[in-house]
């Protein structure tokens, strides 16, 4: 039985814990807050603040686990990296320490993009108000501007062109919501995509790389609302998103899935956006599609056990439920409802309160208009009472 020590706790380590007890796992749970979707499922729980190095590594030593297993952003990954290289255990990082490190902060993850080859959007960094208003004018054009370290689009802001009290709010955003220590922001050109996919790109330890069919996310404010996964992207495309996906996850190396973002141009270009190691939001649609969910697969890539194909079964779509304020009690309304309609599965998060646009259930289907029209009938209410 493995030893399994999760670093984030929520809907996606709900799922993968699930995947993991399948296969006869021990996991342990940790968050900074109790009550989190993945400890509802897991054998036990920590509470403690993960970007706190020293709480970190008290809390490593006390679980000694088989493998670390990160799924947050919000962890002091230098010392995770301090541990793997300096430490006196054997602490196993999933899927490497230094991959970790390099994908939790996006100048990094992108520096190294370009050092392989990648082509990327134009951008450059700032760390303060003015040099990110002296970077937007050099740029002289519409941009995207967000924190190096955050998650799900939280503090991006798109600013067009002469705004400079725009950039500026950008600026406060961006720090505002940024997760970790690091008060750095990463300013690129706007893109004018087609659309935007994620590659599920599974890494195995006897060195094959898997690819799940390409999946089309759709954002609203920067966070993910709608995915599809069809099977229908040009082929061009998808063997551009391979290769760029396999060049860098060869380059961070380990076993694991790995989420990889791409822009697709209206002339079918792929450039390169970010990269997650581990299971991504846009890709719980697998729950639905797929033979194997990216859970699934995150579980057995990580544990060494085979994969012998990965199947589209059916298409599929997915559309996140929000809570539009805050509520310490809340009530899920019209799940029923939503179920009702035929092909239509209503996934709850169970966590513990609401804050406005935090992502608290998700709802699965055929298609993106069968999940539109099942979203609009749940409601995130304040519990009556």
């Amino acid at each position: 039985m493995k030893k399994i020590m999760l670093l984030g706790s929520g809907e996606l380590g709900r799922e993968l814990t699930i995947s993991l007890k399948r296969l006869g796992c021990d996991v342990t749970a940790c968050d900074n807050y109790d009550y989190a979707p993945a400890m509802q499922v897991a054998d036990r729980k920590a509470i403690f603040n993960m970007l706190d190095g020293d709480q970190l590594q008290e809390h490593i030593r006390a679980i000694n686990p088989d493998l670390v297993v990160p799924e947050v952003e919000a962890i002091d990954t230098e010392r995770l990296l301090q541990l793997v290289e300096k430490g006196p255990t054997d602490i196993h990082v999933v899927p490497t320490a230094r991959a970790v490190n390099l994908t939790m902060n996006r100048d990094r993850i992108r520096q190294r993009a370009v050092e392989l080859g990648i082509e990327t959007a134009k951008h450059c960094y700032a760390d303060n108000e003015e040099d990110l208003v002296k970077s937007y004018n050099e740029f002289g054009c519409k941009v995207v501007v967000k924190p190096v370290m955050s998650s799900s689009g939280k503090g991006q802001t798109i600013v067009e062109a002469d705004d400079e009290i725009g950039i500026r709010t950008a600026w406060h955003t961006a720090v505002e919501k940024m997760r970790g220590d690091r008060p750095i922001v990463i300013i690129e050109e706007f893109i004018d995509f087609d659309y935007e996919i994620t590659l599920l790109t599974v890494k195995q330890k006897n060195d094959l790389t898997l690819f799940c069919p390409a999946i089309v996310h759709e954002q609203e404010d920067g966070d993910y609302k709608r995915s599809y996964q069809m099977n229908d992207i040009p082929t061009p495309v998808e063997s551009q998103a391979r290769k760029i996906a396999k060049t860098i996850t060869d380059d961070l190396g380990g076993a694991g899935l790995f989420g990889v973002e791409f822009f697709v141009t209206k002339d079918g270009n792929v450039l390169f956006s970010e990269l997650s190691p581990r299971p991504h939001d846009t890709g719980m649609v697998t729950l639905y599609t797929q033979n194997l969910s990216e859970f699934d697969l995150h579980a057995r890539a990580i544990l060494g056990l085979p994969i012998p194909s990965i199947e589209l079964l059916r298409t599929g779509a997915s559309h996140a439920i929000c809570a539009d304020a805050a509520y310490e009690e809340y009530e899920i309304q019209g799940v029923e409802s939503a179920m009702a309609i035929q092909d239509v599965d209503v996934r709850i998060f169970g966590k513990p309160l609401t804050y406005k646009n935090r992502r608290m259930a998700v709802v699965l289907g055929p298609t993106i208009s069968v999940v539109n029209e099942a979203a609009k009938r749940v409601k995130i209410t304040k519990k009556a009472g």
